[in-house]
């Protein structure tokens, strides 16, 4: 379907956006354990952000980003690769530059850098982070560096008993495993026998083997990669595995539209069709369009951190207010402008402004419709503003050309909003001081 409608119908798109917003919902169970979430994570009186790593396999191996990972994690994310240049989804060699593409912006943020931007913009180590998504690749090993930097980092496994999450996925049958068990351990007889029939003492030692693979650790991928270079085919249990993990998915979706800051480590991948971050933002910006929800541009991120790379942890006060500034004017108006110029051609789920919430001057008059209680159910939307106007019509002009970055110089200036942006900087200065709360204003 298209993203972008003419305006004669605007009424279709509309619709749409109540569809897609209003009438497809989770299912109750869901709703109900996400709100339990949301209140255990404001139970203590603060705001928390939402953050969503983005570090999937496919993705990762869709871009080439092997080399932002180390050991058997590099092969893994090679083999996808293989795969999908065998099936023609890729068409580049299996081999790439991995550092030239994450300077080009095509890269997920890594936790560690995302932990050093949020210090930049001033978050407090006591900030409570909800880690959102059902996989994160590379485990708890790469969440480690941010982790360090902000302790009260949580997810739905550390906010909810096993009960609350396998009554979410309902009853089940059980499955026949196939898997090897480990080697039953031996008794204190059974080893001092051994020991006896060893043979004399002292007798030279051979040379060490190669370690074996014993039967319980051939379950996962790192038994396989080991032995052979083909990938096994699921189990039914990991069937199930990827089937809870769309629950979990879309739990998180739930506590992360909710959120009070929501920070992606990765959207707007170039693929044409929205990712899990891009819904989370395009929901947030039309069910709460004043929380805060950053859009930082990946390419602008990853040349601020090469200007910084020898001394991360202790950056100069310059590299820290601009990046305070950029992750600030990406969560503005600004941020808006430019979500809309690269989400819209793909998706307006990505960016449903403004069809979804305002009238502009060529939308056709219509009626409201109110249900017997008097609430409005169709028509009665507020007039558009006009730099949202002005943007909208840059879009599909832009939506055949090759992005740029000097895009922002194309955009028409919104002259009333400079006002509180220059207010905002100025608060951005002591936002450094605060140990407690979220400055909203960010």
């Amino acid at each position: 379907m298209e993203s972008i409608l003419p305006a004669s119908l605007e009424e279709l798109q509309r619709l749409r956006c109540r569809v897609a917003f209003h009438a497809l919902k989770f299912r109750p169970e869901i709703r109900s354990l996400g709100s339990q979430i949301v209140g255990r994570l404001r139970a203590s009186g603060r705001p928390y952000l939402a953050y969503h790593p983005g570090l999937l396999r496919d993705t990762l191996a869709f871009h080439g980003c092997a080399e932002l990972f180390q050991d058997i994690h590099t092969e893994l994310i090679q083999y996808r690769r293989n795969q999908m240049i065998k099936r023609g989804t890729v068409k580049e060699q299996l081999t790439v530059d991995s550092v030239s593409i994450k300077k080009n912006g095509s890269c997920p943020l890594m936790p560690e850098e995302v932990g050093l931007l949020l210090q930049a913009l001033g978050y407090p180590s006591t900030t409570i982070i909800y880690l959102a998504g059902s996989e994160t690749f590379g485990g708890q090993r790469i969440l480690i560096p941010l982790r360090a930097m902000y302790a009260n980092l949580v997810d739905r496994t550390s906010l909810c008993s096993q009960r609350e999450l396998s009554d979410l996925a309902g009853p089940e049958s059980p499955l026949s495993s196939d898997l090897p068990h480990p080697p039953p351990p031996k008794s204190e007889k059974e080893l001092i026998e051994e020991w006896k029939k060893a043979g004399p003492r002292p007798r030279p030692l051979p040379p060490p083997p190669a370690r074996p693979f014993y039967a319980h650790e051939k379950e996962g991928w790192y038994g396989w990669i080991g032995e052979n270079d083909t990938e096994p085919d699921p189990s039914p249990i990991e069937f199930r595995r990827q089937a809870h993990r769309l629950l979990w998915d879309a739990l998180d979706y739930f506590v992360s539209v909710q959120a009070d800051a929501f920070f992606p480590g990765f959207h707007n991948d170039g693929s044409g069709w929205p990712d899990y971050s891009s819904l989370i933002m395009g929901h947030r910006l039309y069910q709460t369009p004043s929380g805060i929800t950053y859009r930082p541009d990946r390419k602008t991120v990853a040349t601020l951190f090469e200007n910084v790379s020898d001394h991360l942890y202790h950056p100069p006060r310059n590299w820290t207010m601009a990046a305070r500034q950029h992750l600030n004017n990406s969560a503005r108006i600004e941020g808006i402008k430019m979500s809309a110029t690269m989400s819209k051609p793909a998706s307006f789920l990505a960016h449903p402004l403004p069809e979804c919430s305002c009238r502009t001057a060529k939308s056709p008059v219509v009626q409201p419709v109110k249900d017997k209680h008097g609430a409005l159910l169709f028509g009665g939307e507020e007039d558009c503003p006009d730099w949202m106007v002005r943007t909208l019509a840059l879009v599909p002009t832009k939506n055949n050309e090759p992005q740029s970055e000097d895009y922002e110089g194309e955009l028409p200036e919104d002259d009333p909003s400079q006002d509180t942006q220059q207010e905002s900087d100025r608060s951005d200065t002591n936002k450094s001081e605060q140990d407690e709360e979220m400055d909203p204003d960010d």
